[in-house]
């Protein structure tokens, strides 16, 4: 993350209109997205990584997880590789806050026009994009043409 994301951002970039920078976390860890029935019980399968969400509706329960011990019957996706902002630069104190729609569609965007798929995830505190693992560098490579930063995760 030491270089300047702007100097090395080709001339034909995309405009990233919003000024802001983001510094993207990339996780090692291989994720599932498990749709289970609405009201289901948490199954003892599911493992805790660097990721863990429950979501619950109505109408289903989805579960993020680490996807190693999914069993193959788990109505499920995967391989799924997950990104974080880890921070957020530029524009002064236009600067988005945390939970601002903003940040989420600026993440979203480079991927779109890439053509890559995406499972956009928001917490209290971080944003997360997760994208099919076959994608993974090719979603590095898209949010860098638009000037932003990734670098693996630090563990914590």
């Amino acid at each position: 993350m030491t270089d300047n994301a702007s100097d090395s951002a080709p001339d034909d970039a995309p405009s990233n209109d919003s000024g802001h920078i983001f510094e993207i976390a990339r996780y090692p860890e291989t994720l599932a997205v498990v749709r289970l029935p609405a009201g289901a019980e948490i199954p003892e399968w599911a493992e805790s990584s660097s990721v863990f969400s429950i979501t619950a509706t109505a109408t289903e329960t989805s579960l993020i997880c680490a996807g190693r011990s999914v069993p193959k019957k788990a109505r499920h996706e995967k391989p799924f590789t997950a990104f974080a902002v880890a921070s957020v630069t530029g524009a002064g104190e236009d600067a988005p806050e945390r939970r601002d729609p903003a940040v989420v569609v600026a993440l979203l965007a480079p991927l779109a026009e890439a053509g890559l798929r995406a499972f956009p995830l928001t917490t209290y505190d971080t944003d997360w994009i997760l994208v099919p693992t076959s994608q993974g560098d090719r979603a590095e490579e898209a949010w860098r043409r638009w000037g932003h930063t990734v670098a693996p995760a630090v563990p914590a």
